[in-house]
């Protein structure tokens, strides 16, 4: 998601790079902050501020529910949702990154595929470009498609390493199966054009 908000702040738009939830935090001046949540804050502008760069950072690197268990604590959904609107009126892009993926459990009875029914937003999935994308992605599409939402994309997220045709082979076939575009993003961010001038 860095790549895109980066990409679509080079294209004039503002930004508001959210992932509401992250575990694995590390603590710092006495504060658990996320890796992922400053880095694609950065790459949006570095604009938000408190609780619109991350609402929940928990130390555990588990599962949301497993590590808010852990300390004690709940995922507030109701601060959750009040941080997306704030955010999202004060831009003209807003990306919200999940945790962990589509069937993560956030607490009882909700997961991450759930908390982005209830943020509303078209779904992007992104995923590896090379072995094992085809087995995930398909899956999560369905898990999407079985909840009701919108997929409007797939980003395969590509390392040089990679077979050529291997990814090729990945993307025909996403693209054949999925009926909605996949994008091939290996170093040039430019891909990703069509999709952020779509919004």
């Amino acid at each position: 998601m860095a790549a895109l908000a980066r990409r679509a702040v080079d294209l004039g738009r503002k930004v508001f790079a959210f992932k509401p939830i992250e575990t694995g935090c590390q603590l710092e001046n006495g504060q658990l902050v996320g890796e992922d949540q400053e880095l694609i804050c950065q790459a949006a502008g570095d604009w938000q501020r408190d609780k619109l760069r991350g609402v929940h950072q928990f130390a555990m690197a588990a599962a949301p529910l497993v590590a808010a268990r852990a300390e004690a604590r709940e995922v507030d959904l109701e601060l959750i949702e009040r941080t997306f609107e704030e955010g999202m009126i004060r831009a003209d892009l807003t990306l919200v990154e999940g945790a962990g993926g589509w069937r993560v459990p956030i607490f009882s009875g909700l997961d991450m595929g759930g908390l982005a029914g209830r943020l509303g937003l078209p779904v992007i999935i992104v995923a590896r470009a090379g072995l094992g994308t085809l087995n995930h992605t398909l899956l999560t599409a369905e898990a999407v498609e079985r909840d009701r939402q919108r997929l409007v994309v797939v980003v395969l997220s590509e390392r040089p390493s990679e077979p050529d045709d291997l990814v090729s082979t990945n993307v025909e076939h996403l693209q054949r199966h999925l009926g909605v575009a996949v994008i091939r993003l290996r170093t040039d961010s430019k891909m990703l054009d069509p999709l952020i001038l779509a919004e």
